[in-house]
């Protein structure tokens, strides 16, 4: 098995080269990435990417078919990865979460890949009061990175032939990391408490959230670069986590406080309804991939960045100004002239993609 892991060198993509080299020795493992965030390790006692036997450089928005050849499978994750940032770049985040998942996957499939996995997200479900959402369901995203994660889905949806496609909803990612990223709920209130000894929820509490551990996103594009097309379609777009990890914000705050004594929690009660609440039902996820099931609970995905934290001797009050949030990141590179509004190297020595499947700038481990 050959497989790519386009965006690898990120929050989510960090754990999966580390999950993937456990569980394939002896398959061949390449990332593509185009090194936005690749100096904020956090932690990490070796570099996630020397578990690779190839690093290739280059923008996910030039990959061709020629790049593509001889790949088993192709895991999407490269993405401006949430709504502050897509708030920020919302051009770019239609242009590489949407245009540039439908250019990898029709090269895919033209270049004779297996399996295509893209990373999507359960908040193209938006405004959903009521029971939780089925994939079934009407979408209502209210964010330009939750559309463009749906205008993927849709384009995906119009490719031929024998590839088989998974679009993985995931539920909000948790959970410790090479590359931790602090600008996620769980990892936010965790950070709180440890820097400052209180928790302050800004909305009533009362939004729901499903959470996903980065290691059980892992296991679930596992399940996804394997799925034979019999197993739910050859085109399948599944929600990605567990029933019983739909949590209210309120309930995430004070199972935090549980886990590190002394935490005070300050709830708005006075806020306006916060339009970002969802419960999602993962039952399709559960019948399809039942050995693929997510294993960490919430106490182990807060002890988990509890541990890590400590680690790193995180003690910062101001981290949501710092590199730990992926906005600040971005604004940093394109202040400093390192990166043009587009998002694009602006560099004389920027790195390159592949050329025809070996790119001129790459790490062999």
């Amino acid at each position: 098995m050959k497989i790519l892991i386009v965006g690898n060198m990120g929050y989510v993509g960090s754990v999966v080269v580390r999950e993937l080299a456990v569980l394939y020795p002896s398959a061949v493992l390449h990332g593509y990435d185009n090194a936005y965030f690749a100096h904020c390790l956090t932690g990490a006692g070796r570099l996630p990417e020397s578990q690779l036997e190839q690093q290739f450089f280059g923008d996910a928005r030039s990959i061709s078919v020629e790049m593509l050849k001889g790949y088993t499978a192709v895991v999407q994750l490269a993405a401006v990865s949430n709504d502050p940032m897509g708030n920020r770049f919302s051009a770019v985040t239609i242009d590489i979460n949407q245009h540039a998942t439908f250019s990898i996957a029709r090269a895919a499939q033209r270049a004779g890949v297996r399996n295509f996995v893209f990373a999507s997200s359960c908040s193209i479900y938006g405004i959903a009061s009521g029971p939780p959402r089925r994939e079934s369901d009407a979408l209502a995203p209210i964010t330009v990175y939750a559309k463009s994660k749906i205008g993927a889905e849709k384009a995906l949806a119009t490719i031929d032939g024998d590839m088989v496609i998974t679009s993985l909803r995931f539920a909000t990612a948790c959970g410790m990391s090479e590359r931790l990223r602090l600008d996620l709920v769980l990892n936010d209130f965790v950070a709180c408490a440890l820097s400052q000894g209180r928790i302050t929820v800004l909305s009533d509490g009362s939004p729901w959230r499903p959470l996903i551990d980065v290691t059980d996103m892992a296991r679930a594009i596992d399940w996804a670069i394997q799925r034979k097309a019999d197993n739910g379609g050859r085109q399948l777009c599944v929600n990605t986590g567990a029933n019983e990890r739909n949590h209210q914000v309120r309930d995430l705050a004070s199972a935090v406080a549980d886990a590190i004594p002394g935490t005070t929690v300050s709830i708005n009660t006075d806020a306006p309804v916060d339009s970002r609440s969802y419960r999602v039902d993962f039952g399709l996820f559960s019948r399809l991939a039942p050995e693929h099931q997510p294993k960490t609970t919430l106490s182990q995905s807060i002890k988990g960045l509890i541990d890590g934290l400590k680690r790193m001797g995180f003690s910062d009050t101001n981290f949501r100004t710092s590199s730990l949030v992926r906005l600040h990141v971005l604004q940093a590179h394109v202040q400093q002239g390192r990166l043009s509004e587009n998002l694009h190297w602006l560099s004389a020595r920027r790195a390159s993609s592949f050329s025809g499947g070996l790119g001129p700038k790459e790490i062999t481990s």
